[in-house]
């Protein structure tokens, strides 16, 4: 290693780089852990929220809100429509699309989630005052348009 070449934990931002990378990682975990009795996953999660929100959105613009490839879409979504949770259709208008739409079992499982996911949301940031939580979000915010550019870029 070259001895003029800076360490990452020597960089000013490095702790506040880890500390994100560490709440993502146990914000899912704990997440994952308190939607087991459900027997869905945060990826899963994701996916109901978007169809409870987006009924009737595209794989297509799906992939794209979750920041995912369309394999992981084909993936996921056949284990979905077994468990009887979601159900694809065709676009009326274009036969090549395909759109993603809640059973009634897939809407009832998504409320349950929503509250799980909003219980745990309230446990974990109720001591944060609000302009503190909502200035958090301004900066993750700049950090996701950062990495979104960088991913642009590479494209």
């Amino acid at each position: 290693m070259n001895k003029n070449q800076s360490l990452p934990w020597d960089h000013p931002r490095f702790r506040s780089w880890i500390a994100v990378a560490r709440a993502c990682q146990l914000m899912q975990q704990s997440l994952a852990r308190s939607l087991s009795d459900l027997d869905i996953k945060p990826p899963h999660l994701d996916i109901l929220v978007n169809l409870y929100r987006f009924e009737g959105i595209s794989q297509q613009e799906l992939a794209r809100k979750l920041l995912v490839g369309r394999s992981n879409m084909s993936m996921l979504l056949p284990q979905m429509e077994k468990r009887g949770l979601i159900i694809r259709r065709d676009d009326e208008r274009d036969r090549r699309v395909l759109r993603l739409h809640l059973t009634p079992e897939g809407r009832r499982i998504t409320e349950q989630a929503m509250a799980i996911q909003t219980g745990l949301i309230d446990r974990v940031l109720s001591a944060e005052p609000i302009e503190q939580c909502m200035a958090t979000a301004d900066s993750m915010e700049r950090i996701i348009g950062v990495l979104l550019q960088d991913l642009k870029d590479e494209d």
